[in-house]
């Protein structure tokens, strides 16, 4: 069971359209799990019989290659929602980066609670299309960008959504200095890029005093400008 009134991404979730019955209603039907890194959420394929709020951590929406490999296509961050209401397959492997804090609900209690609360479902579609918009930005960089462009781009949406992610934390981190939850690897696979290139580009950005990296995953923004006129 888990308290939703002292929840703190209760703000930024999409709870944050239920009134104070609405939050008791719904968590009577949550239970808490907390996932190391590396464990796995869901799987595709499988029913999408559980749904999730993430509360702490991040979380990878990925699919596997024909050729075997991991495609990364989407990163999930507290206050975010996974899974899919109203029936229908898990469409990606959701796996945690780091270790993470989900509040998990049986998909047939979820639904019955939306469907007696309309603005919960408003709140849904509202996020829905925020992913939506979310994933045609991604599709531009994927598509359009130069590996600098898409170096630079990557790093100020991770600066985004991870501040966005710790803004209500007591030790939020500013947002110019961040960890980012990939290795080089993962970011080259995201990218549509060879490791080679990923770290000449971080090479380039650290020469030109845009970045700086003070360890492996650890970064600190000098020049906002300069890194956004990169992302073009």
């Amino acid at each position: 069971m888990s308290d939703c009134n002292t929840c703190v991404v209760r703000n930024r979730s999409i709870c944050s359209a239920l009134n104070g019955t609405e939050i008791a209603a719904l968590s009577a039907i949550t239970r808490m799990r907390t996932l190391a890194a590396g464990e796995s959420l869901a799987w595709e394929g499988q029913e999408a019989l559980l749904l999730a709020n993430v509360v702490a951590g991040v979380l990878k929406l990925s699919s596997p290659t024909p050729d075997g490999r991991e495609q990364i296509v989407g990163v999930v961050y507290p206050s975010d929602f996974i899974g899919r209401p109203f029936g229908g397959a898990t469409p990606f492997d959701v796996v945690a980066l780091t270790e993470a804090r989900v509040c998990m609900f049986a998909r047939s209690d979820f639904d019955r609670l939306a469907q007696s609360h309309p603005a919960l479902e408003k709140k849904l579609l509202e996020r829905t299309l925020d992913e939506l918009d979310r994933t045609r930005r991604w599709m531009l960089l994927l598509g359009r960008k130069s590996a600098p462009q898409k170096l630079a781009s990557f790093l100020l949406e991770m600066s985004e959504r991870l501040f966005q992610a710790d803004c209500d934390a007591d030790n939020a981190a500013p947002q110019d200095h961040f960890e980012l939850p990939f290795s080089r690897q993962q970011i080259a696979d995201i990218l549509g890029l060879t490791i080679e290139t990923v770290s000449r580009q971080f090479s380039r950005l650290t020469a030109g005093r845009a970045i700086r990296i003070p360890s492996r995953r650890a970064i600190t923004i000098l020049n906002r400008a300069a890194l956004e006129l990169q992302a073009g």
